[in-house]
């Protein structure tokens, strides 16, 4: 008797169905907030029991918790991985924000988490507010390190802020999340990419002059 293809196991079910759940969970946690994300809604999207659902990611506080540790985790993998491949300095700080403008450019238009985060838990404690504000300040601080390496290079003044750098960048992609999806400006992530090649340009060591022969 011939055999059909591979037999499925019952791991790699429950494997295919966490990552369709994480998926969801994070799609919605975007879209609505962390506070949104319940073991019912999200069986009802996904067309599965609620005791499916909680086998595989547990209370509502767990599946929670993993939908911010997958957002960190694709966050970096989209955004510094890549960037980690160009020199360091300017050509690494520019392929981040590159990176990070595409996001929101891309055909879905992702929202950003730590941002709307950073609103949803400013006053509430907690080990949710605590995660997230774990991820913030490691993105900061990767992106701090690649805007300090921009300085030792000479590519940015020695009297550039690495802090006050990454302040203004991180304050110009908050701000891109409120004109892509709030106001709904096409043009949001086109203003960014400007308001961000003229902070740099005012940030460049001036041109040597040519030496004569």
């Amino acid at each position: 008797m011939e055999r059909g293809g591979p037999i499925e196991t019952h791991t790699e079910r429950s494997e295919l169905t966490l990552a369709a759940i994480l998926d969801t969970a994070l799609e919605l946690a975007v879209a609505e907030g962390l506070e949104s994300l319940t073991i019912g809604e999200l069986a009802r999207r996904l067309g599965l029991s609620k005791s499916g659902v909680f086998s595989r990611v547990g209370s509502r506080e767990a599946l929670q918790r993993a939908v911010i540790e997958e957002y960190d985790r694709r966050f970096l993998q989209e955004v510094l991985v890549p960037a980690l491949r160009e020199p360091r300095g300017l050509p690494r700080l520019d392929a981040v924000v590159r990176l990070w403008l595409a996001r929101t450019r891309g055909a879905d238009r992702r929202g950003c988490l730590y941002s709307a985060g950073a609103f949803e838990f400013a006053d509430r404690d907690g080990p949710l507010r605590e995660l997230l504000l774990d991820g913030t300040r490691r993105w900061r601080a990767a992106l701090r390190r690649t805007a300090q390496q921009a300085i030792d290079a000479g590519h940015l003044r020695p009297d550039t802020d690495p802090d006050q750098l990454v302040f203004e960048l991180d304050g110009l992609f908050l701000a891109l999340m409120r004109e892509a999806r709030f106001l709904r400006d096409p043009h949001a992530a086109d203003r960014v990419e400007a308001a961000y090649e003229r902070l740099i340009r005012s940030l460049k060591p001036p041109a040597r002059p040519p030496t004569r022969g």
